[in-house]
């Protein structure tokens, strides 16, 4: 068990609800890596095949086609995260077939049968167990700086609009910005005014007041940027898609600490997902032990 533990990477749990049907490989007697000399795949000769759970083969076309499924920032990261998908369908598919579970498996909804019979193996294999209260409370007290209500800031800006492919018209949105911050460290109270003169958002008749936001309310980028700043004018022009923003905080309010009873079923949820996951990848390292999976250290080298 050591050795499979200490091989086996995380594995996506989105894998076992898959939203297409594992390709039916044929089975091989062949336990070697001979298929490798077969080289890349041409008219007439099938995909080269460099990995196998037990006697069964996958191909790189199968891997190939499941890599649509996982992005990545290269290829040998896109692929080596199909092939782990790949592995886990068939190290399942693989043990409800031993466990005889094609009678027991009525597809519900839109499954196929292969889905179904996953679905009956994880039911009645890997243990469900929802956390106590005392595991909920002691998460709780463990984090507190994870529940609170959401920080709100009262926020104020004049936005100087250009088109994300509008160089020329960015850097000069850009300069006015650093233009009204001069102006406005030297006079603060200008700021209603400038708004009205300058700003290119419907904000500016109410003085480019945007009143109190949350995280989440603006578009992701002014966002994350506006929560970092301290209260007063901001001493930089803000990006966005839309252009440079002069911004103003004009109060910050912290969120308030939430009560264990607010926040309760989220931590259960939370926790039952953890353990859930977890009973998960100790049940996917047995069956690595009971089905040799071959070729797949060799993909995951690769891509790191």
């Amino acid at each position: 068990m050591g050795d499979a533990r200490a091989r086996l990477h995380a594995i996506p749990i989105t894998v076992i609800n898959p939203r297409h049907p594992a390709a039916e490989q044929a089975r091989t007697d062949h336990h070697d890596h001979g298929h490798a000399d077969e080289g890349p795949r041409s008219l007439g000769q099938p995909a080269p095949c460099l990995l196998f759970v037990g006697d069964t083969a996958i191909s790189e076309a199968d891997i190939a086609r499941e890599m649509q499924f996982h992005r990545a920032m290269r290829p040998e990261q896109s692929r080596a995260e199909a092939a782990r998908a790949l592995v886990v369908r068939e190290l399942l598919r693989c043990e409800a077939e031993r466990l005889g579970l094609e009678t027991q498996a009525q597809p519900l909804g839109g499954e196929t049968a292969e889905e179904a019979r996953i679905r009956v193996l994880l039911e009645r294999e890997v243990e469900n167990r929802a956390p106590s209260e005392d595991d909920c409370r002691r998460y709780f007290d463990q984090n507190p700086a994870r529940f609170r209500a959401p920080d709100r800031m009262r926020v104020r800006h004049i936005l100087l609009g250009a088109p994300a492919d509008d160089v020329t018209g960015r850097f000069n949105a850009r300069n006015k910005a650093e233009q009204l911050i001069a102006e406005l460290e030297a006079n603060p109270v200008l700021f209603a005014e400038f708004a009205m003169r300058h700003s290119d958002c419907p904000s500016k008749d109410q003085g480019g007041e945007l009143g109190w936001l949350q995280r989440g309310q603006t578009t992701p980028e002014f966002d994350r940027q506006i929560f970092r700043l301290q209260e007063g004018l901001a001493a930089f022009p803000v990006e966005s898609r839309w252009g440079y923003h002069v911004v103003s905080v004009d109060a910050v309010a912290p969120g308030e600490p939430q009560s264990f009873e607010q926040v309760r079923q989220r931590i259960s949820d939370y926790l039952e997902l953890q353990v859930r996951h977890r009973e998960l990848q100790l049940y996917l390292l047995g069956l690595r032990e009971r089905y040799e999976v071959r070729g797949l250290d060799v993909i995951e080298a690769e891509a790191s």
